[in-house]
């Protein structure tokens, strides 16, 4: 019996990561970007520094439960303006360094969960 990888058209994976850049399904990326199951948005942000909770107004719609913030630095900007924001529409924010949040994102995308991943590569 053969076996196949079955991955959902729509589904949007990290396929790998390596300083400066993200490649999703296929395509490498060197620029901030969002990506969730059935979305992914490339010409968002120029850097971590721009985060604000204005940022985030393209998640709205895809309604996440959790949030990630995957950064290639330690430096994580801002973020504490935007906990109040995720908190009142019951969003969790979970910051780690790229490669986890690549990996938990794919991870959670593959379960179905109602994940969106914001990806600093540099």
């Amino acid at each position: 019996m053969k076996l196949h990888e079955h991955v959902e058209a729509r589904m949007n994976l990290v396929m790998r990561h390596d300083e400066g850049q993200i490649q999703i399904n296929g395509q490498t990326h060197t620029a901030p970007c969002i990506v969730a199951p059935g979305f992914l948005c490339t010409d968002w942000i120029p850097d971590l520094e721009s985060l604000t909770a204005g940022s985030l107004a393209a998640l709205w719609p895809l309604e996440p439960r959790v949030i990630l913030l995957g950064t290639a630095t330690r430096q994580h900007g801002s973020i504490r303006e935007l906990r109040p924001v995720l908190a009142a529409r019951q969003i969790a924010l979970e910051v780690m360094d790229l490669g986890a949040a690549c990996r938990t994102y794919n991870v959670l995308a593959q379960e179905d969960r109602p994940v969106a991943a914001l990806l600093f590569p540099r």
